[in-house]
């Protein structure tokens, strides 16, 4: 029974049986419902062995989606564990498992693969491409993301979750005070899950620079495709920190190493600067996608040119070189002398300039233009004033005299909120609204689309700015109660009744696709917001092989013109159908990360045999490939000239 009882949860309550019951009954009616409907072929066939960028992008939203359901469940629970005084509803263990979870499921579960699943979809269609660079490496980075996924959200079901918050600072990470396989799953997973994200930004780097079309130079690109560059340029640079620092606090908890350990030589210290190196630059992996996202959006909808094309560009590559030297702001209160604090002080102030100069050229875009506000607008309308508040409580913390009173209070909590829901959620949420009807055929119901909008924001003000208030009047971050003498209570309250108005937006947003699946017109054509970029001049549905013939580009804005008689008004026009080589597709990346999940959940109980024959099994998918003769395959004249005819494809 010995074996077995290191499965159990720790730290059990009703809370969490209630989760592993929905757990297991979701699971069985999926699996139910997928038998019924006869459907496993289907999913083998067409998603699971896929290498198709679109249809990898779709999956990388269902898992966003999903863990955003996750991740808002845990934010409830935070908030009404904090609504009154000496609450109950959570105990201390608990809160601390909760809020651990939200912080990880959000940030590298939530936002990473929402704005993954606008590369994937996205990037191609831009540049003119038919595929991205290594398709199969694409596959293979998505399962890795699942599987990590996988593993970190199985861990409050067996064996507990972690509990060192998301940041995991040691000593408390050790083995010490994490008691628990908790921490393991944390350090496990998010390796796993990040060896997926690392191969993504190798690839879509590759795909940019090497795969745009004829004429496409780097000054050409969409702005989006611009701020996918530079974001996963800082994925390739900051993700290996983070890869080095899980292993070495995998090591410390299953080997006995002392690297973050506070004697024989280990520095405690060296972790929170190695997981920094790499958090700050995660924030602008996150925005900088974000901000592409809206210089797609608000030209369309404001009728005008992009303003400032340039210093867009610019400024995101100042913010880029300037999100690796901001890092140790997050530590101004743990010691450091005051000639580090006051550099990275002003670091941090000045990364504020090239943020302002995209929120003035915004601002001029808008300025006189014809603007129709659509959903996805009015998230971008929304998004300016809101992110600025975030921006401007930003340079307050950056201050570092004025952060020993900011730091570690929910002022701390409200900035950092303030930033990622407007400036990546609500990006998210208007880009998905905007490239929807492209990517499934139908357009979301706009009046239902506003009101989400509205609601979310109404509900967001309420939930985060009695944050910093409270912040400054000194309640503590991470605290799982407090006393009713403190006065927090009123303002805590306001916050939960807040955070659940944001609920209801995330249901209504649900309601919204499942009734304009059911009531929206499916003749919308191929470009119906009368859009800018070239991601429009495809087919609705859009083909495997993307484009027939490839865009011949003579402008940055080549669709633009194509449609109304600019210098791009034959992007099609000399062009012969050739028969287009395609890649086959594969079952390996999936059954290559299943060893992947069972060797990391052998590693989190310290199952070293199964391990072994799992990471063998790793190696045997790789020698597969290695020895494997797989050419691809073609789409003839004949075929593509039919599937063109079928869907009133873009050669006119």
């Amino acid at each position: 029974m010995e074996f077995f009882e290191r499965f159990a949860i720790p730290h059990p309550s009703f809370l969490i049986y209630v989760a592993m019951a929905s757990m297991i009954i979701g699971a069985i009616v999926i699996v139910a419902g997928i038998t019924y409907l006869k459907k496993w072929g289907y999913l083998w066939r067409e998603w699971i062995t896929t290498v198709d960028h679109k249809k990898i992008g779709i999956m990388y939203l269902i898992v966003a989606l999903l863990m955003l359901f996750r991740g808002g469940i845990d934010a409830v629970m935070l908030r009404y564990q904090l609504a009154m005084p000496e609450n109950t509803f959570l105990d201390s263990q608990h809160y601390n498992e909760v809020f651990t979870t939200h912080g990880i499921v959000m940030i590298l579960f939530m936002a990473m693969p929402f704005i993954i699943f606008f590369f994937n979809f996205l990037v191609p269609l831009q540049i003119g491409a038919r595929d991205v660079a290594f398709p199969r490496l694409n596959s293979l980075s998505f399962w890795l993301f699942f599987m990590g996924m996988g593993l970190f959200n199985i861990s409050f079901v067996i064996g507990g979750s972690p509990d060192a918050g998301w940041t995991s600072y040691f000593p408390l990470a050790g083995n010490e005070f994490s008691t628990s396989v908790g921490t393991n799953y944390y350090m496990i997973s998010l390796q796993i899950a990040g060896l997926g994200t690392l191969m993504t930004g190798i690839n879509f780097m590759t795909t940019i620079f090497r795969m745009r079309a004829p004429g496409m130079t780097l000054m050409r690109m969409p702005m989006f495709t611009w701020s996918a560059l530079i974001a996963n340029v800082i994925i390739v640079f900051a993700f290996p920190v983070l890869t080095v620092a899980l292993a070495m606090g995998t090591l410390d908890r299953l080997a006995g190493t002392q690297f973050f350990t506070t004697d024989n030589g280990g520095m405690d210290m060296l972790w929170a600067n190695l997981f920094w190196v790499w958090g700050h630059p995660e924030v602008y992996i996150l925005i900088l996608p974000a901000f592409g996202l809206f210089s797609e959006i608000i030209p369309v909808f404001a009728r005008r040119n992009l303003y400032g094309y340039t210093s867009m560009v610019w400024s995101m590559i100042i913010i880029s070189v300037f999100s690796f030297g901001v890092w140790t702001h997050h530590f101004f209160t743990m010691g450091q002398g005051a000639l580090t604090n006051s550099v990275f002080s002003i670091t941090t102030m000045a990364i504020a300039v090239p943020t302002g100069v995209k929120i003035f050229n915004w601002l001029f875009t808008l300025y006189k233009g014809k603007i129709e506000m659509t959903t996805p607008m009015l998230y971008s309308m929304l998004f300016i004033p809101l992110f600025t508040l975030g921006g401007v409580t930003g340079v307050m913390l950056a201050m570092s005299a004025a952060d020993y009173q900011y730091h570690n209070t929910m002022f701390l909590v409200a900035h950092f909120h303030n930033v990622i829901i407007p400036g990546v959620v609500y990006a998210m949420l208007a880009g998905l609204t905007f490239y929807w009807p492209k990517l499934f055929g139908f357009m979301l119901n706009e009046k239902l689309g506003k009101a989400t909008a509205w609601i979310m924001s109404i509900g967001f003000v309420l939930s985060f700015i009695p944050m910093y208030i409270t912040g400054l009047d000194g309640q503590p971050r991470r605290g799982y109660t407090y006393s009713e003498a403190s006065g927090y209570g009123t303002l805590n309250m306001v916050a939960f009744i807040g955070a659940m108005i944001m609920s209801v937006s995330f249901l209504m947003l649900v309601y919204n696709i499942y009734y304009s699946f059911r009531n929206s017109p499916r003749d919308i054509g191929d470009d119906p917001w009368d859009a800018r970029s070239l991601e429009w001049a495809t087919n609705t549905p859009i083909p495997e092989y993307n484009f027939a013939v490839l865009p011949q580009i003579k402008s940055r804005e080549a669709f633009w013109d194509h449609k109304y008689g600019g210098k791009d008004k034959d992007l099609f026009a000399g062009q012969k159908i050739e028969r287009i080589h395609m890649p086959n597709k594969s079952g390996v990346p999936f059954i290559m990360n299943v060893f992947f999940f069972v060797l990391g959940f052998c590693l989190v109980f310290s199952m070293y045999i199964p391990a072994i024959i799992a990471f063998v099994g790793v190696l045997a998918c790789m020698a597969h490939r290695s020895f494997e003769d797989d050419h691809g395959f073609y789409f003839e004249v004949e075929e593509i000239e039919e599937i063109e005819r079928e869907k009133r494809g873009a050669i006119k």
